[in-house]
C-alpha cells in the first residue's frame, strides 16, 4: 500500500502544472478560481496562524461543490446544536461551493480550498489545521487525504454517502487504490441500502443507512410565498426548467418549438457562469428574455412579461419552485445523472424528470411512487407532460400535496447523522486526551 500511495502521490505531484493551467482558464470566466491558488497546494501563508483551544474542537467538513455544500449546511446546523463550541474548517473544490459555503461561517471558522491530493499538500493541510475529525460529503474520496488523516490519527467519516453503478464499477477497476482508501475510513453513513451494498463491496465500514440529508432542508417560507404570489399573478401557467445543465436548454428549445406561448417558461441554469451564455442562446432563438436580476427585490413587484424568465440569481431556488406549477428536472435529459429533486418536493412543486436520474435513483423512483413526480422518455415528452399537468388544476394540486408529504415523510437523516458524528467526535476527543494525559472540557451537550 505504501508503494501504491507513493506512485499515486508522485503522479498527482506531476499533475500540478495541469491543475494550475486549468484553474487559470476557468478564472477567465469565474475569477474565484484565480483566488488563493496557493492554498490548493498547501501554502497557507496568507492566513493567520491557527491555535487550537482546549474544549473547542475544529471539525473539518469537505463539500466539493454547490450540492454537497447545501447538504453540509443542513448537517452543520445540527452539529452546532449538539456541539456549541464547534469551530468549522470548511473546504471546497469549486467556486460555487466556496461561495455557498461562506454562508455557513461564524467568527473563528476557517474556509480554504481543498488541498491537491499529493503527499506534500495533504501533509501541509493536516499539520496546519489538525482537525479533531474530518467529514467528507457524499462521494468525495481522495486516497491521499484519507492516508494523510490516518497517519495523524484523525478519524474520517463519509456521510450522506452515495455511489452510483458507474462509479462503483470504476472504483472496482481501480481497487488497488480505492479499496485501501475506503477501508481506512472510520465510518460511512450511506443514503440507501443499495449505496451501502456498493460501498461495503469496496471495503467501506458502513455504520448505518440514514437516508438523504437534503430531505431536512428548511424551506424559506418568505421566498416560497413570494414565488407563489408572482405565479398567481400570471394569466398563463408557469413551468420551470430547474438546474439545467449544458446542452439541455438547446434540447428544450427544440422541444417547445411553437409551444413557447402555451406557458410562461422559467429557466434556471445550474451554474452561474452560464447565465450569460443561456441568455444569449435564448435571444439568438428569437425569444424575449426577462432576467431575475432586473426584477428588483420588492415583494409587490411582478416579473416583466417575456417569452422566458431567466433565473440568474443564487440562493433563490425556493422562490423559483414557488413560482412554478411544475418543474422539469435539469441534468436528467442528458446523461448527467439528474439534479436534486428533493428541494422541489419540499417546496410542493411537482417534478417531471427525464430518463437519466442515476445520481438519485432511489429518491427518483420513490417520488414517482408517491405521486410527486412523473417520468418522461425525453425532454419533448417532459414538455408535453408538464403542459398537461399545468392545464389540470386538480391533478396539479394533488401532485403538489403529494410532493410535500413525500418530502416530509423522509426527514430525519440530519439528526441521526449529527448524533453519530458527535459520538465519533467524543471518542476522538477522549483518545486525544488519553494520549496527552490531560483533560479538557466537554465537547458536546
Amino acid at each position: 500500500m505504501a508503494l501504491t500511495l507513493t506512485v499515486y502521490s508522485a503522479l498527482m505531484r506531476l499533475a500540478r502544472p495541469l491543475l494550475r493551467r486549468k484553474l487559470a482558464r476557468r478564472a477567465l470566466r469565474e475569477p474565484a478560481y484565480g483566488q488563493d491558488v496557493a492554498q490548493r497546494f498547501g501554502d497557507y501563508r496568507d492566513l493567520p496562524p491557527y491555535q487550537p483551544q482546549p474544549g473547542v474542537p475544529l471539525v473539518w467538513v469537505h463539500a466539493v461543490s454547490l450540492g454537497e455544500t447545501r447538504a453540509a449546511a443542513i448537517l452543520v446546523r445540527e452539529l452546532r446544536e449538539r456541539i456549541p463550541a464547534l469551530r468549522l474548517l470548511l473546504t471546497h473544490g469549486t467556486a460555487t461551493g466556496r461561495e455557498e459555503g461562506r454562508k455557513l461561517l461564524l467568527p473563528g471558522d476557517i474556509q480554504v480550498w481543498q488541498p491537491w491530493d499529493d503527499t506534500a499538500a495533504v501533509r501541509s493541510f493536516v499539520q496546519r489545521f489538525r482537525p479533531v475529525i474530518g467529514i467528507l460529503m457524499e462521494t468525495e474520496m481522495w486516497p491521499g487525504l484519507v492516508a494523510g488523516c490516518k497517519a495523524r490519527h484523525i478519524p474520517l467519516m463519509l456521510v450522506n454517502a452515495r455511489l452510483n453503478a458507474k462509479s462503483h464499477r470504476g472504483a472496482r477497476q481501480l481497487g488497488w487504490l480505492s479499496r485501501p482508501a475506503y477501508r481506512a475510513l472510520s465510518a460511512v453513513l450511506a443514503q440507501t441500502e443499495l449505496d451501502a451494498a456498493r460501498l461495503r463491496d469496496l471495503g467501506a465500514p458502513v455504520r448505518a443507512v440514514l437516508g438523504n440529508l437534503k430531505f431536512d432542508v428548511q424551506v424559506d417560507a418568505r421566498l416560497l410565498a413570494r414565488g407563489r404570489a408572482w405565479r398567481d399573478s400570471q394569466a398563463r401557467p408557469v413551468l420551470l426548467l430547474a438546474s439545467s445543465r449544458e446542452g439541455e436548454e438547446a434540447l428544450w428549445l427544440d422541444a417547445v418549438k411553437r409551444q413557447v406561448a402555451a406557458a410562461q417558461w422559467l429557466i434556471v441554469p445550474r451554474h452561474p457562469q452560464r447565465f450569460g451564455e443561456v441568455r444569449a442562446l435564448l435571444e439568438g432563438a428569437g425569444l424575449s428574455v426577462s432576467c431575475r436580476s432586473q426584477w428588483g427585490q420588492e415583494p409587490a413587484s411582478i416579473p416583466e412579461p417575456a417569452d422566458v424568465w431567466l433565473g440568474d440569481s443564487m440562493g433563490e431556488m425556493h422562490l423559483y419552485y414557488g413560482m412554478a406549477h411544475a418543474a422539469l428536472l435539469g441534468g436528467s435529459f442528458a446523461p448527467l445523472g439528474g439534479q436534486n429533486l428533493i428541494e422541489a418536493a419540499a417546496c410542493g412543486c411537482p417534478v417531471v424528470m427525464g430518463p437519466h436520474t442515476f445520481n438519485f435513483a432511489q429518491a427518483a423512483e420513490a417520488s414517482i411512487d408517491a405521486g410527486a413526480a412523473l417520468r418522461a422518455a425525453g425532454i419533448g415528452d417532459a414538455v408535453a407532460q408538464a403542459l398537461q399537468l399545468a392545464g389540470d388544476a386538480l391533478r396539479q394540486q394533488a401532485m403538489a400535496r403529494a410532493a410535500t408529504v413525500f418530502a416530509e415523510s423522509h426527514r430525519g437523516a440530519a439528526s441521526a447523522t449529527a448524533q453519530l458524528v458527535a459520538a465519533e467526535l467524543r471518542k476522538a476527543g477522549e483518545d486525544a486526551r488519553d494520549e496527552a494525559g490531560g483533560s479538557a472540557g466537554p465537547l458536546t451537550r
